[in-house]
């Protein structure tokens, strides 16, 4: 039997009230999961794919018996090897055109439903056949998008064909590493023709308070039915136990052909409020009623909680002062490039909630509605942000020089006039209920791609000294409104542009601040940019956030993108009206690196591109949370940013260098290995207000917060072999250590989940730890490891944190780096499995389906 064949759906008794069949094969929709019974099925099992191109592949007739069998979501472009003739920006991995194909079987009651296809992303250019016949597309890769396919699918019981091609051909449309392919999530949503749309309910929380909660639903109901439909609409709010703790009914009517909108208004009394700390959800569940029969059911996951910001104060979360200790993130995740499974973003994100962050800016497009419900579920404040590009380009392998040589890097500028309305409504309507979305953000760094911004500023004259990062503007403010204005009075297009932008945002929703990150503020400030927004986002400009607040002191002002360095924290703690700040960045990402081969990625996160932690994310953990917490770093006095003074202290060797650090950290080791007496540097991150070092059982001396602006802690000893202990002085009782190690000799592993589920769903990851033949972990040298799985694993991708690394992904042999490696996995489907997850799947033991061997020598 061909693949074709193979891929048939076969009509299950499960699905009855439906009639989707699934796949037989054990790659396919064996593990079919519903979201909300009878309406939303996971349609990401039992596709095809191709890469290359040919209009024939469109057709429902074409012989795809040779493709490739996989599941979704796919990035095709993480699956290659980096390739040095590429360009950096999108990490040195190729684009090209690929085409995905799937077999369904129309259900035996389709005359009785409404069936939609919804893609949560396609980066890009996505067009969509089904059975031949063009249904739409996208350009944005970023944008969720559905059709209804009712009057498109086959006789019931007969065979359909959808058909996918996605043309990323202009490879450097990205300023980083985008992905290609259908790499977010397909549902299959069927419905009544009387039903809820994809979308159609959305829920506000005018009133919430710890004493009582007002939940303000706006419902939206289609009839598609050829008569008239009577109704009721039953609204009920469920706590997280499923606890009804309020509910609305009432009886309507909808003339045929028509939509309807209808309010409803519940009011319970002590909710639970959303928030970081304590991330309290409830589901308003909406049931449309004729008589007994139930006609369509949809679940809405909400929170209760209140936002504020005060000019003056900062931000207010239900009434609390809260500072925003946030990061950036795009939406990759190293070796699983941008087809990132729930599990792997929930490692990265739970170890940034170690580390006391509250708040994730989604830079610089919308993020998946999977990463979205994670933030809500974990207690993530969100900053949404749209776009990147709006009128004009931005040059995606050098930034603001803002030119373009040829076709394969214009990016969505181009397109920007025709899409920007449909693709920010399809983005904000489908993430308006989200507590985790505190903000708007429509747009990343415009500035730089407009006439006179630029020239205005002051900052960028040959004969204007000193540096655009560290100085307020060099000319006054009547100065740079001179310059604005000199050739053309009045605002300018991108001002309108903002304008407009903020006024779609607000059609939807107007329970949330509309922001921008500014990249030329003293510029934007006077240009009619700020506007058009309720805060205002600076962008590396802490040393303008007093210059901004004393001539605009009622706009909210915030860092909306700033560097991890210390410098960042303390310019926001010592200003009250300063809100915080989103860093750059939570987590090493892929691309932004032409010319820089062999680096494919940017260093400048608090985790690396395996999620492994970097002294950047110890400095943060050290400020952001309350828990004691020390960590140990240690570098050669020669190689090292300190020296020894005349009197044996230890100083930096450019005094007051660390107010001018930008994005990464200094080259330290984390290991206590060097030639004997050789002097090293010991620094030490703490948030214990002192620390006392030790070599093996001999005090090093004591070292203070106070006596170190910079917050690092410092130390200059002569190496000998032996344990060093860093401890907490007084009540703050935390101490790290590390130790002299010798040779590799055997491999350790640390895995997240030792048991997986054989669902095709269930990710877990391998983190590996070279070890001596005493068991000591060793940092200091490297080796070539390879992984070795059973068959019933899926290998997602290896990785060793490391920039440097280009090798490709999807390989079970690499290098450690720093003694360490990570392999990630995905349990295969079982070809037993029952549907829809029932207790009886199977599970894999992964401490015996995975080892590891060392293969290399030491390095």
């Amino acid at each position: 039997m061909d693949l074709r064949i193979t891929s048939y759906f076969l009509i299950l008794a499960l699905f009855s009230s439906v009639g989707f069949a699934m796949p037989a094969d054990k790659n396919s929709d064996a593990s079919l999961q519903t979201i909300a019974p009878s309406r939303e099925y996971n349609f990401n099992f039992g596709w095809l794919f191709k890469l290359g191109d040919n209009p024939t592949y469109s057709e429902a007739t074409y012989d795809d018996s040779g493709w490739r069998n996989l599941r979704l979501p796919h990035d095709w472009s993480i699956e290659h090897d980096f390739d040095p003739t590429l360009d950096g920006a999108t990490a040195y991995l190729p684009g090209g055109i690929g085409w995905y194909r799937k077999y369904f079987v129309t259900p035996q009651n389709k005359s009785s439903k409404r069936f939609y296809i919804l893609f949560d992303g396609i980066y890009n250019h996505s067009t969509v056949w089904l059975n031949g016949k063009k249904i739409g597309g996208r350009i944005n890769g970023y944008t969720p998008f559905y059709f209804d396919i009712t009057e498109q699918l086959a006789t019931a019981g007969s065979e359909n064909v959808l058909a996918v091609r996605v043309d990323r051909s202009r490879y450097i449309d990205s300023r980083w590493y985008p992905g290609a392919g259908i790499y977010r999530n397909v549902t299959m949503v069927a419905v009544d023709p009387l039903h809820i749309p994809i979308w159609g309910v959305y829920v506000q929380t005018p009133v919430a308070t710890k004493e009582r909660a007002e939940v303000a639903l706006a419902i939206e109901i289609n009839n598609k039915r050829a008569a008239p439909a009577e109704f009721v609409i039953e609204t009920k709010i469920l706590d997280a136990n499923a606890k009804e703790v309020g509910r609305a009914q009432s009886t309507e009517t909808i003339p045929a052909g028509e939509a309807g909108v209808f309010q409803k208004n519940i009011a319970f009394n002590s909710p639970r409020l959303w928030s970081p700390e304590q991330p309290a959800l409830y589901t308003a569940r909406i049931t449309i009623r004729q008589g007994e029969h139930i006609v369509d059911r949809l679940d809405t996951r909400f929170g209760v909680r209140d936002i504020y910001f005060d000019p003056k104060t900062g931000f207010y979360l239900n009434g609390v002062n809260t500072a925003i200790k946030g990061v950036n993130l795009h939406h990759d995740a190293g070796a699983v490039g941008v087809a990132v499974p729930k599990d792997v973003w929930r490692r990265r994100l739970e170890s940034l909630k170690r580390a006391g962050t509250n708040a994730i800016r989604t830079a610089h497009n919308p993020a998946s509605e999977e990463f979205l419900n994670l933030c809500d579920e974990m207690g993530f404040l969100v900053q949404a942000e749209i776009f990147d590009e709006w009128d004009n380009p931005k040059d995606k392998r050098l930034n603001q020089w803002e030119r373009h040589s040829d076709r394969i890097s214009r990016g969505y500028a181009d397109y920007f006039q025709q899409e920007a309305e449909e693709d920010l409504k399809l983005a904000v309507k489908r993430d308006r209920n989200h507590p985790s979305i505190f903000m708007w953000s429509i747009g990343n760094e415009i500035e730089w791609t407009y006439p006179r911004y630029k020239e205005a500023t002051g900052y960028f004259d040959m004969n204007a000294s000193g540096n655009y990062f560290y100085n307020p503007p060099f000319i006054s403010e009547q100065e740079i409104k001179g310059r604005f204005h000199k050739s053309e009075p009045g605002q300018y297009v991108l001002a309108k542009t903002a304008a407009k932008l903020a006024s779609w945002v607000k059609e939807l929703d107007t329970t949330r601040p509309v922001t921008a990150n500014l990249i030329l503020p003293s510029v934007s400030h006077i240009s009619g940019y700020t506007n058009a927004l309720d805060v205002v986002g600076y962008s590396y400009r802490r040393v303008i956030y007093d210059y901004g607040h004393e001539r605009y002191p009622d706009k909210p002002i915030m860092g909306t993108e700033n560097v991890v360095q210390w410098h960042e924290w303390k310019a926001v703690i010592e200003r009250e009206f300063i809100s915080g700040t989103f860093l750059w960045t939570g987590v090493d990402y892929l691309g932004e690196a032409h010319g820089a081969w062999p680096r494919k990625a940017v260093r400048s996160g608090m985790l690396d591109l395996a999620g492994f932690e970097t002294p950047a994310y110890s400095l943060y953990r050290t400020l952001w949370s309350d828990e004691p917490y020390i960590a140990i770093t240690t570098q050669t006095e020669d190689k090292s940013l300190y020296k020894r003074d005349g009197k044996q202290k230890v100083v930096e060797k450019t005094p007051g260098d660390w107010q001018y650090r930008v994005w990464g950290w200094q080259d330290v080791n984390r290991h206590w290995n060097y030639n004997k007496n050789e002097l090293v540097i010991v620094e030490v991150l703490s948030n214990c207000p002192s620390v006392e070092l030790f070599l093996g059982g001999r005090s090093l001396g004591v070292q203070s917060l106070a006596d170190n602006p910079d917050r690092i802690l410092k130390w200059a000893v002569p190496f000998s072999a032996g344990a060093l202990t860093a401890k907490g002085v007084g009540e703050c009782s935390i101490l790290a250590k590390i130790e002299t190690a010798g040779n590799p000799v055997a491999v350790s592993h640390t895995i997240d989940h030792k048991k997986l589920p054989l669902d095709g769903e269930s990710v877990a990851h391998v983190e590996v730890q070279l070890v001596d033949k005493k068991g000591r972990p060793v940092s200091h040298q490297d080796v070539v490891i390879e992984f070795e799985l059973a068959d019933e694993l899926e290998l997602l991708g290896t990785d060793n944190g490391r920039t440097s690394r280009m090798e490709r992904y999807k390989s079970t042999r690499l290098r450690t780096s720093e003694g360490k490696a990570l392999l990630i996995v995905r349990a295969k489907a079982s070809a037993t499995t029952p549907p829809l997850g029932a207790a009886a799947i199977k599970t894999i033991d992964l401490e015996k389906a995975v080892s590891t061997k060392i293969m290399g020598s030491v390095q």
